[in-house]
């Protein structure tokens, strides 16, 4: 299993726009995470004009659907999106805690 990222570029007044949208993308999200593919995600603040989605899946596959199914992106708030391959050091479910240097 490898991570995923998903960058959104977003209109300038998303906040706003986003509300007649918002339960149908929470719906989409909650049910990405509760199948273990969501790990995290939100927006960026001040200001708020990027979004940033953590998957995790056996190819990027699991974020482009996310995007393509995404009302945002359906209805125009998101003006880019992208996904790319994250390689995760410290953290993650996979991962042992970081080697501290000795003193």
């Amino acid at each position: 299993m490898a991570y995923f990222v998903l960058f959104y570029d977003v209109v300038d007044d998303y906040v706003a726009r986003r509300t007649p949208f918002r339960q149908e993308h929470l719906k989409l999200a909650a049910d990405a995470h509760a199948r273990g593919e969501l790990l995290m995600g939100g927006a960026f603040a001040d200001p708020a004009n990027k979004v940033l989605v953590v998957f995790r899946g056996e190819n990027r596959s699991v974020a482009e659907s996310f995007a393509r199914n995404d009302p945002y992106v359906i209805n125009g708030l998101v003006t880019r999106w992208e996904v790319r391959p994250w390689t995760v050091v410290i953290g993650g479910a996979d991962a042992a805690p970081p080697a501290l240097p000795k003193p």
